[in-house]
């Protein structure tokens, strides 16, 4: 009787071992899925941000193949092709997105902005309008107001801009936006300020420093203004204020303003020197 009870006492052991190593190996399992998720986060936030655009297209797709049903790789692929500047193949990535019964408004604005991207303006805004007025973020309103201004609603447009910028803390992008949008409507003197505040957020947003520089122009200011720039972004501010000068009449400053921006940057600046010759050879003419 005491041999078949040691035996018993022996099997349950050996069953309650067998249960340790597999609630071990299940636990071993769950953390490394742990550290895998983990893991793949890092990667898909790293190929959304600094790795090269076109590489974190191929990453996604190769990802979405896989795993057709995620959306956050789906998401992950339609913007890394805004990224790699391809609006039109993201398009149908968020079209895909939004017909998934888990689509976000984040993700009807992040449409839109594709859209506008692709230069389908109607289409941008009537995704918008399906996007409840109580989904307030700075994307939203920064791109309420560039349909605005491509609709010339100025009043609305400005009341959108000003509400992007108090929504973010890095407004200088939609500064130079709205500043352009009032150089467009003839207010110089507005634009000028927007694009100096907008610099003052990112001094090296060149394309604020460039259109400060037409802004300038536009009210026959032909001196440089007095911000951060580099030996070549000064030539080509300098060949931005020649051409304005040209086209507004003053082809004399022009003239001089082009040899400045050769001088500034000689091995640079070809463009400045070929407008020069043009300009030479018409008044040897």
């Amino acid at each position: 009787m005491h041999q078949p009870l040691g035996i018993l006492l022996c099997l349950c052991g050996a069953v309650v071992l067998s249960g340790c190593a597999q609630d071990k190996g299940a636990e071993a399992a769950r953390a490394l899925a742990s550290v895998n998720v983990i893991d793949e986060s890092n990667l898909n936030d790293i190929m959304l941000t600094v790795a090269d655009p076109n590489e974190a297209v191929n990453y996604f797709r190769r990802a979405t193949g896989d795993h057709p049903e995620r959306m956050d790789l789906q998401r992950g692929l339609a913007q890394s092709l805004i990224r790699a500047k391809r609006p039109v193949e993201a398009i149908g990535v968020w079209e895909t997105i939004l017909a998934d019964a888990d689509a976000t408004n984040d993700d009807r604005v992040n449409f839109a902005d594709a859209l506008i991207r692709a230069n389908q303006w109607d289409r941008a805004a009537s995704v918008l309008n399906s996007v409840p007025p109580t989904h307030e973020t700075f994307q939203r309103y920064r791109l309420e107001a560039m349909v605005a201004d491509s609709k010339k609603q100025w009043k609305k447009a400005d009341s959108f801009y000003e509400t992007a910028v108090g929504m973010t803390t890095r407004p200088a992008s939609v500064l130079n936006n709205w500043g352009y949008s009032k150089l467009t409507r003839g207010d110089a003197r507005g634009s000028e300020r927007l694009f100096i505040e907008a610099l003052q957020y990112d001094s090296g947003l060149f394309t604020a420093k460039n259109n400060l520089t037409l802004a300038r122009a536009a009210q026959r200011k032909y001196d440089l203004p007095v911000i951060e720039m580099t030996q070549p972004e000064r030539a080509q501010l300098l060949y931005t204020l020649a051409l304005s000068a040209i086209k507004q009449g003053d082809v004399a400053i022009g003239k001089g303003l082009l040899q400045d921006a050769i001088d500034t940057s000689p091995q640079y600046f070809e463009a400045a020197e070929r407008s020069l010759r043009t300009l030479e050879a018409v008044a040897t003419n």
